[in-house]
Formats: C-alpha cells, structure tokens, sequence
C-alpha cells in the first residue's frame, strides 16, 4: 500500500510540475505574441505608404507647369501692340488740314480695328509728314533703331527703299492669299523689286488725269496741243487761265512726276532708258518742254503754279484755272469748290469734287497729245511694305488681310487710296459704283499710263535734277537752249549713277 500511495504521490507532483510549469510559461506566451499584436505598429511603414508616395500624390502640384501652360503661352495670346506709320494723323480732327481725308478714316478705323481684334492686336498709328516719312525709315532700319511692323509708301519710293535694304519681301505670304489671284498685275509689278521679290502690298493705284471745269470748255476739252493753244487764248481773253499745275522744285523735285511728265510723255518723252539710265535729251522731252514754256510765256497758266505749296490748287477752287493735271487722288485736297456759274460745294471735304463731278460741272480728261500719240499719263501705286526689323510681322498680315476684306478694301480705296483699287474684285462693290470712278476710268483707258521713275535707280536725284532744269528753262531763264540745259542734268545723273 505504501508503495502504491508512494507511486500516486509521485504521480501528483509530477502533475503539479507540469501545471506549475504550465503556469509559469503562461505569461510568456502573451509576452512572444506581442509583436503580433503591434504588427500594425511594425507595418507601419506600409500603412503609411501614401505618405511616403507623396510625391506621386502630390503630382498635380509637381505638374503646375503643365496646368499652367496657358499662363506659358501668354506672349501668343497677349494682345500686342502692331505699328503703323502713315502721313495720316488721326488726332488731328482740324477740318481744313490738307490731310483730313486721311485723318478721318485713321480716326475711324483704328478704334474699329482695335475692338474688332481686342485681345489680340492693338492698332497704334504714328503720324509721319509726307516728304520725310521715307528718310526717316531708312534711317531707322540703317541705325538698326525702332521701326513700325508696316508703312503706308508709294510703289515709286520702291526702289529706294531696296536699294537700302529697307523692306521685307512678302511674295511667299502674299501669294498664299486667297485674294491674291485677284491683284491687277499692273499693281503688283509696280511693287515688285529688280529681284523679283514683293517688297509691298498694293492696294490702290492712282495714275494722273486732268480735272477740268466743263462750262470753261463748251466745246469739249482740247485733243491736241494745239487745240489747248486756241482755247487757251480764249480763256485768257475771259480773265481765266487755261492751265494751273504744280511747277515748283519744292519736295525734292516731285514736279517731274507730274504734269510735267504729263506733257513730255504725251510727246512721246521718258526719263530713262532700258539699263538704268537717264535719257532727257531728246527730241521729245525738247518738244514738250517747249511747248510748257510757250504756255507759261503766254499767259495761259496760273501764277500761282510756281508759288509751291501746292497753292496752284487754289486756282482751280475758285475756277480762275479752267483745268489741272494732277493725280486721281486730287479730290482729297481740291476742295471747297466755287463752280464757273457760281454753284458752290462747300462741305470742305473731298464729297465737295465728288458731287461737283456727280453734277457734270467738273469732268475727268486725259492729257492732249500730239496727233497720233497716245496722251501720257503718270502711274503711282500705294501700299503698304514690312519694314526690316519690324517687331511684329504677323500683326502686318492680319492688318493687310482686314484692309482685303471687301467692305474695308472699298472704304480705303474712297479715303486714303484714293486710285483704283489693286484688288479688282473691288470694282464690282456697291461703294464704287458712283459717277467719279465711271469718268475716270474712261480717262485712264484713253491714257498711257506708266511710272515716271521707269529704271532709274536714284529716283530722289533724279526728280531734283529733272524738276530743275525743267524750272529753269520755262521760268529762271527762258532763253536757254532746252537741249543744253537737259543734257547737262542727264550728264550729272549718270556720272553717278
């Protein structure tokens, strides 16, 4: 029996080791499992993945350039200032300025072309007077100084312009045009330079006519030289000269261009030959500058044709000058008018020409020639050239292209153009069908009409040395000898030339 308890007993305290072993292990168990229960401490970096991937999450911030790309594309989008020099000033809102037709449609159109484009460009004009407007370009683009992005200029300043590397040539963009199949080709010629290059953009072409007041000529104006002659005595007799015109050398000679070339080209003239070369020796240029001084000699022009100024205009105001040679553009600045049976227009604007040539008081004539020549008749283009160094060419553009469109086409042709317009599709808008275009297109039909400058590559000296042999010989000194005087100016201009 006591081995039997003896082995029990062993039993129990064999168990209660190993429950108090059990127990005692116990507490270590919690304690080995702890880092399973602080597993999300020790994830903790994956659990706050989003905000190590901050970068990725904030990428919008990172991409601001992107989101900002409009505010990076502000310079195309920024309305930019486009510069424009023409002899116009539209502040200038005097109603006897010489000028004012100019003045009133820069005036108009600029604060229409800016709303029009608002956003985008901003028209500025900067006026320029007339004679220096084309010194001062070269000079801005030689001194590599501030230059407009366009400037309104005449197709016979061209050749000074290109031979001062003055102006851009636009043929490429021109050509691309939609309107470009429409441009007279006369036009585009007369703005083309000797290498072919486009170096303006014609939109009106004036050549020169005769205005005349049709009761000073009852019979009709004269076809000949000497029918002027017969009329011109019979109008003296009235108190009325037959002729006024500007015959002065003021603005470096621009008297040769025109009722001087006028006459000498209705004999038969020219100023230059096929190399470049002046030619003013010869029997027609004699010719009609003889027949200039005979009717300066007579009596049968106006004073004040001499006076310069452009005061022979004056003459033709009133009507104490039956007729005067002048470009197309003339009703611009001819104007109030007192008519031969005293019927005034008096607007003070260039309507005053246009309703007195409505009425049939004054009509639009070619040159007289001398039988079986054609009479002669000057030929200017006015346009517009991108000047070297101009800051924003493709304000230019859009500017040309809104003076194509067909309202603004007709509008500058009647203003500022004051010719016909280079875009023949013009011709056929409601604004030009009125009497004024009607006459003069069957004046310039009966005319040749051509530039005056023809290949002359100095145009400035040579309209100076022109005008003022021509001035000396019908008024200075009449009893020149007319070929000597002539020679010795062609002389001068091709020993340097």
């Amino acid at each position: 029996m006591k081995g039997s308890f003896k082995t029990l007993m062993m039993v129990l305290v064999l168990v209660l080791f190993v429950a108090s072993l059990a127990a005692a292990c116990a507490p270590a168990a919690p304690a080995a499992e702890e880092p399973a229960a602080e597993a999300p401490a020790a994830e903790e970096p994956a659990a706050e993945e989003p905000a190590a991937e901050e970068p990725a999450a904030e990428e919008p911030a990172a991409e601001e350039p992107a989101a900002e790309e409009p505010a990076a594309e502000e310079p195309v989008m920024e309305e930019l200032d486009f510069v424009t020099w023409y002899q116009y000033d539209q502040n200038n809102d005097d109603p006897a300025s010489d000028e004012r037709t100019g003045n009133m449609y820069l005036a108009k159109t600029i604060p229409e072309y800016n709303e029009e484009f608002d956003g985008t460009w901003n028209w500025i004009n900067i006026p320029k007077a007339w004679d220096k407007l084309n010194s001062e370009l070269v000079a801005a683009v030689m001194a590599g100084g501030e230059v407009p992005d366009a400037i309104e200029m005449g197709a016979n300043d061209l050749q000074k312009f290109y031979q001062n590397g003055a102006l851009q040539d636009i043929s490429e963009w021109a050509e691309a045009q939609e309107w470009w199949g429409d441009m007279d080709a006369n036009a585009v010629a007369a703005c083309t330079g000797p290498d072919g290059g486009l170096y303006c953009l014609p939109l009106s072409f004036r050549p020169a006519i005769t205005y005349v007041w049709a009761d000073h000529f009852p019979d009709g104006w004269p076809a000949t030289p000497e029918q002027f002659l017969v009329e011109a005595e019979r109008l003296k007799g009235e108190g009325v000269s037959a002729m006024t015109f500007f015959g002065s050398t003021q603005y470096d000679g621009t008297g040769a261009g025109r009722a001087v070339w006028s006459i000498i080209s209705s004999y038969g003239g020219t100023y230059s030959d096929a190399e470049g070369n002046m030619v003013l020796n010869t029997p027609e240029n004699v010719a009609g500058v003889e027949f200039i001084r005979e009717i300066v000699a007579k009596g049968y022009v106006t004073e004040v044709t001499f006076a310069g100024g452009f005061q022979e205009e004056e003459a033709f105001k009133d009507a104490s000058g039956a007729s005067i040679p002048t470009g197309l553009y003339g009703y611009r600045y001819i104007n109030p008018l007192t008519a031969p049976d005293g019927t005034v227009y008096d607007k003070g604007t260039s309507e005053d020409m246009l309703d007195a040539i409505a009425d049939g008081q004054v009509t639009l004539e070619p040159m007289f020639a001398p039988e079986g020549n054609k009479p002669g008749c000057a030929l200017d283009t006015v346009g517009f050239g991108v000047p070297v160094g101009a800051l924003n060419v493709e304000g230019a553009y859009a500017y040309f292209n809104w003076l194509m469109s067909p309202d603004r086409n007709a509008e500058y042709t009647l203003g500022p153009g004051a010719g016909f317009p280079a875009n023949t599709t013009t011709l056929d808008h409601p604004e030009m069908q009125v009497p004024f275009y009607q006459v003069a297109a069957g004046a310039v039909e009966a005319s040749a009409c051509r530039s005056y400058i023809g290949t002359l590559e100095n145009p400035t000296e040579a309209k100076i040395l022109i005008m003022n042999a021509v001035y000396k010989l019908i008024k200075e000194d009449p009893t020149l000898d007319i070929a000597t005087e002539l020679q010795a100016a062609e002389d001068e201009y091709n020993a340097s030339n």
